[in-house]
């Protein structure tokens, strides 16, 4: 069984005391009757619906049995007071209970076997009520020690960490997984991937040419999607955004648990939330963003805009345009949106926007760094996948070739060391449309209609197509990915056809 639950810190030992010399809350008896439970019949531990580990265990001695127990069980071996014998023989611990023979009195009665998963919630919830009791005198004491930094923020965003772990039963120091936990991980996500067609076992983006090259969108993962102004950054990541959304909406209509899909939350530091909602409707109702700004609508036209916005009212896409947040406090907001709506990805538009703790003011490398192992850490503690975009120096436009490199990353290597993907949007139509001559007319030369002519037939080759340059993968190969790009709707789209040759 996974350890994947609440766990002590290591400096909240079970023998400590709450405030005002109150005991900690404990059942000793229930524990007791519980492991009884669990020696007399081994399959107690399988039936159970909540989750228990050894730490959940007031009393010291019931942690070490539990422990032992769940080591025997793995070994596919009989966990009895007969074979527990020898592992306790020279516990201190225990021969203050009577020696081994307490072992023995465990089994005694046997009534834990009468309801042993009411006895495993109220182990585990009064596990919780102390964890909260340390959270809580933690809280305290750093609110009242004023002889460092006075620095409120930190401590509330560190107290909103403290509760969420709580909430959520994980750990802040995570136990060492199993190989056979591991494994049984490792096989679930292949079968995901099997039940996908064969195509991928992470979120969807949408984008079937995506989600062929990389599986899809991983647990954990940082992905780090860059470009330079004008390329479609946060087109594209806000067609992601609506698309595992939109998949998550549709397969809980029709009552798929284990969609592909996710609630997503939308971190926007540079555009605000009605126009990023502005930039969906005219995706989906694929009519002209300027069209929607200008107001110049037909009759038909809005009938769609109207149409695409019913559609959309339950859609679990969460836009947060809060500007200038720090880290820390983006980590906050996205633990609030998890504990509330379970998002299953969070993309933040874009990294270079956020703010670090502000130790690290008078070095923005350092302050990058900080932001991207925030981020990262942020993918690993909510297990979901976080899409950061980020901006890329203007070494790319002094090359002859446009496309983007990973040394071209922005402020900071960190950001490369962090990420589990690096993306790259390009577009060589942008390039291209830069170099456009002048149209010719009936009074200009033959070299100024063949350079014209040259100019459209590239630009014919070029038009509505992107590549996604995917410069790092840990879990797979690089490459490019075709995409087609509809500038009008900012929308992005896969290619029917699965011939990348003529994509740059």
């Amino acid at each position: 069984m996974a350890d994947t639950d609440l766990m002590l810190r290591p400096d909240d030992s079970p023998a400590a005391t709450a405030p005002q010399g109150r005991s900690l809350p404990a059942n000793l008896e229930a524990e007791a009757a519980f492991i009884g439970a669990v020696l007399i019949d081994n399959k107690v531990i399988e039936e159970l619906q909540t989750p228990l580990a050894p730490a959940h265990f007031h009393e010291p001695v019931h942690q070490r049995i539990y422990e032992r127990v769940l080591t025997l069980l793995d070994r596919n071996s009989v966990a009895t007071p007969v074979t527990l014998k020898p592992y306790f023989e020279a516990d201190q611990g225990l021969k203050q209970l009577g020696g081994v023979t307490y072992l023995a009195q465990l089994t005694a009665d046997g009534q834990g076997l009468l309801h042993p998963r009411q006895l495993a919630e109220q182990i585990y919830d009064l596990a919780l009520l102390r964890e909260l009791v340390t959270v809580g005198r933690t809280l305290v004491e750093g609110a009242l020690d004023t002889s460092e930094e006075v620095a409120p923020l930190q401590k509330i965003e560190q107290a909103e960490a403290d509760l969420y772990r709580v909430a959520e039963g994980a750990t802040t120091g995570s136990e060492a997984q199993s190989f056979r936990t591991a494994a049984l991980g490792a096989l679930q996500m292949v079968q995901a991937a099997m039940n996908s067609g064969g195509r991928f076992s992470g979120k969807t983006t949408g984008l079937d040419t995506i989600n062929d090259k990389t599986s899809g969108l991983h647990n954990s993962d940082l992905i780090i999607l860059a470009g330079r102004p004008g390329m479609g950054k946060t087109s594209l990541a806000t067609n992601i955004a609506f698309n595992a959304a939109a998949r998550q909406m549709r397969d809980k209509i029709d009552g798929i648990e284990k969609s592909p899909g996710a609630a997503t939350a939308f971190f926007s530091l540079e555009m605000s939330a009605d126009q990023l909602a502005t930039r969906i409707l005219a995706e989906q109702a694929e009519i002209s963003s300027e069209k929607l700004r200008s107001g110049m609508l037909s009759r038909e036209e809005f009938q769609r805009l109207s149409f695409a916005s019913q559609e959309l009212n339950d859609l679990p896409l969460y836009i947060d345009d809060t500007p200038a947040l720090t880290i820390g406090a983006l980590r906050t907001r996205a633990r609030r949106l998890k504990r509330r709506h379970d998002i299953g990805l969070v993309i933040v538009d874009y990294l270079q926007l956020l703010q670090g703790s502000g130790r690290a003011t008078d070095n923005r490398v350092n302050e990058i760094s900080e932001i991207s192992r925030g981020l990262k850490t942020l993918a690993k503690e909510l297990a979901v996948p976080v899409i950061a975009l980020s901006q890329l120096s203007r070494a790319v436009e002094q090359r002859e070739d446009k496309r983007p490199q990973l040394s071209d990353l922005r402020e900071s290597g960190s950001i490369e060391q962090d990420a589990d993907m690096v993306w790259f949007i390009f577009r060589g139509e942008y390039y291209h449309n830069s170099l456009k001559p002048d149209t010719p007319d009936e009074t200009s030369s033959e070299d100024v209609r063949n350079k014209y002519s040259e100019w459209e037939a590239r630009h014919l080759e070029l038009v509505n197509k992107a590549t996604l340059i995917i410069a790092k993968q840990r879990h797979g190969s690089t490459g490019n990915v075709p995409l087609l790009f509809q500038s009008e709707f900012t929308k992005f789209t896969s290619p029917e056809s699965r011939d990348y040759s003529d994509y740059e």
